[in-house]
């Protein structure tokens, strides 16, 4: 989490903003919790004894380090060397528990007693049902109606974990609305409430907490291809981008390496034209959303456009703002993967690796045909969450013949 100490352009600035994107736009109920957490969350988690116990954690509960994964069949079949950061070897599936590990114990540390977060896939919630068990703390997990419906398997989890699971019943019932009602429930409990945000959004200083929280992928990474192939930096990394907390951590220490090609790959759902996707940055303009000036998908009045995926983590009209950024400089380049292409990518890896990957990462895994790569370039991409959550998605969809 040390490695990056000087402050970059595609860092966060000091005014809480990425460029021209952040920020911190709150109801003034708000206020103080944000601005607690402002003035108090680098000093909280630079601390010794922070770091410490969140290391630890890491290693003995989490099991961190997760393997850098050399995906040979995977490399033939696109004549290139493609590894495979497997952050679904994680505690839980996915590498959302870096970031609710680090926020409880801040959280602890702030003198908070309930936990909320809201959920998309899951496998946030899963997180941070997880870390409240650990820690003896109230959980509660906001999640849309239609994503409890095909997330199950997540749910039963979370639940058994001893969360609540609430429903958020608006607009289209997933992501988006769950992150509403999580919003909400914390504007009416701002006392004893710390909110565990899922995803690199949300009002500053959330995007920069979760970023360094996920920034131990890359750091692991650096270490090591430096181990496996004689140099700390790939020449592509490939991260799928929902609000982008996997991408931001598997991108973190390569910010400043412009050899290093970020590439990020979102839900383009039934195309980027057929009024059925979530490809914000083809189908988005600059506004605010959760807290924050990004890009997202919007009519011409500034109303919300509902999205639309197959995978549930990716199922959401915006991008944190580090990534509206990255896109904005040109720094990333983005991909639309539309339903179909993220499929076949899952079962063709399913098939070639013996890896069932999450939806959400089918997405990254299907960019690959989209590039030319040579033969000696060295390709990592971040596997951010195991597929059982997805499997009955998986078995009821249509396949062309593998």
């Amino acid at each position: 989490m040390g490695r990056t100490t000087t402050l970059s352009q595609f860092q966060v600035q000091t005014d809480g903003y990425y460029g021209k994107f952040g920020g911190a736009y709150i109801p003034e109920m708000l206020f103080p919790n944000v601005e607690e957490l402002r003035q108090q969350y680098l000093q909280i988690i630079s601390d010794a004894a922070f770091q410490a116990e969140f290391q630890q954690l890491l290693h003995d509960y989490v099991g961190r380090p997760t393997p850098l994964y050399f995906a040979k069949r995977l490399s033939d079949l696109n004549n290139t060397r493609i590894y495979l950061k497997r952050e679904d070897l994680n505690h839980t599936g996915a590498h959302k528990i870096n970031n609710t590990l680090g926020q409880i114990l801040l959280a602890k540390r702030l003198g908070k007693s309930k936990i909320i977060a809201e959920t998309g896939a899951g496998q946030h919630g899963v997180a941070t049902a997880t870390v409240c068990a650990l820690m003896g703390m109230e959980c509660i997990v906001y999640m849309g109606k239609v994503d409890i419906e095909r997330q199950k398997p997540n749910v039963e989890r979370m639940k058994m974990l001893g969360a609540q699971v609430v429903p958020a019943l608006s607009g289209s019932q997933t992501l988006k609305d769950a992150t509403n009602e999580a919003m909400r429930h914390w504007i009416n409990h701002p006392h004893d409430t710390h909110y565990i945000i899922g995803s690199v959004v949300g009002p500053h200083p959330y995007p920069d907490m979760v970023a360094r929280f996920q920034s131990v992928i890359s750091e692991e990474i650096k270490h090591q291809l430096l181990t496996k192939e004689g140099r700390e930096n790939p020449d592509y990394v490939l991260a799928c981008v929902g609000g982008g907390s996997n991408a931001a951590g598997a991108f973190y220490h390569f910010l400043d390496e412009p050899s290093v090609q970020l590439i990020a790959a979102e839900a383009g759902g039934l195309g980027v034209n057929s009024g059925k996707s979530a490809a914000t940055t083809v189908l988005g303009k600059t506004g605010v959303l959760h807290g924050s000036k990004t890009i997202l998908m919007q009519t011409e009045d500034g109303q919300v456009v509902e999205p639309h995926s197959i995978s549930a983590g990716l199922d959401y009209p915006g991008i944190g703002p580090i990534h509206a950024h990255l896109y904005d400089t040109q720094r990333a380049q983005f991909y639309a993967i539309t339903d179909d292409e993220a499929m076949q990518a899952g079962l063709l890896l399913s098939r070639m690796e013996g890896i069932i990957p999450a939806i959400e990462t089918a997405h990254a895994l299907a960019v690959l045909p989209k590039m030319q790569y040579k033969p000696e370039d060295l390709v990592v991409i971040c596997l951010s969450g195991r597929g059982d959550k997805d499997l009955a998605t998986y078995m009821s969809y249509p396949y062309e013949s593998a």
